[in-house]
């Protein structure tokens, strides 16, 4: 039987208490990561990080809060000893337009979709140089971050931001084998998903099912799937790879029919 991909790593999942980011925590314990995850609301995160069961941890944390973000980094380092992965899972996708958008607007895009994950990003990684040990970041981008919507112009800009600073960071820290990559995730069946869709989009019961016809596959884009690539990222099955932007998803961008 083969040894589990995550065997004896600590990871740290921001916004890893439900959507995206809970699925990257479930694939990771399961594949035998340390696993800590942060939110914004205590019920919800500690409550499943008990249902992830081993030893794994919920902290408290608002990424658009730097001292929160570098507290969280310092939790799972105090819990364990050190951090070998970190998923920035944690997004902001209210909407807005060049024209509607508003400062207040922009700054909360700019503070949880890329002035976090720098930060967390920092945090972690000076503790792996600090070791000199090997590690690994996985950023969940959009595929927004090629151009996006109208409606999701503040959402597009920072998330193309964390597409630069994921290959910005990769490249600086290549030599201490800290590999950085980033997912472009397509349009995913989440919790979340489903809550935007009624809030913004006036949505029915029905959305989903015409959402899922509307696809090549017949489907939208599966949590556990995407899951399972940012496992593989996250550990040393994907080798040297570093400063990597995967488009996950069933559209491709620049076709054309």
């Amino acid at each position: 039987m083969a040894e589990p991909l995550l065997a004896d790593k600590v990871i740290l999942v921001s916004g890893g208490t439900q959507g995206v980011g809970g699925g990257i925590a479930r694939a990771a314990v399961a594949e035998g990561a340390s696993v800590v995850v942060s939110g914004r609301r205590r019920d919800v995160g500690e409550a499943f990080a008990d249902s992830l069961g081993g030893d794994a941890m919920f902290v408290a944390c608002d990424v658009a809060d730097v001292e929160q973000a570098r507290a969280a980094v310092a939790a799972t380092i105090q819990r364990h000893g050190r951090i070998d992965g970190l998923v920035n899972a944690a997004g902001l996708t209210s909407r807005g337009s060049l024209l509607d958008t508003t400062p207040e607007l922009f700054d909360a895009h700019v503070a949880v979709n890329l002035r976090g994950p720098f930060f967390l990003m920092q945090a972690a990684v000076a503790d792996m140089v600090r070791r000199g040990a090997p590690g690994t970041v996985v950023n969940v981008i959009t595929m927004s971050a090629h151009g996006g919507q109208p409606h999701l112009a503040p959402y597009s800009a920072t998330k193309a931001g964390l597409a630069g600073l994921t290959r910005n960071a990769a490249h600086a820290h290549r030599w201490d084998r800290v590999r950085i990559n980033g997912i472009n995730i397509g349009w995913t069946q989440t919790e979340g998903e489903d809550a935007v869709q009624r809030e913004f989009h006036d949505a029915d019961d029905s959305w989903l099912e015409r959402a899922n016809a509307s696809q090549p596959m017949g489907r939208l884009g599966q949590v556990d799937d995407m899951a399972a690539l940012a496992v593989l990222l996250l550990s040393d099955r994907s080798g040297v790879v570093t400063g990597s932007i995967i488009d996950w998803d069933q559209n491709v961008v620049g076709a054309s029919d």
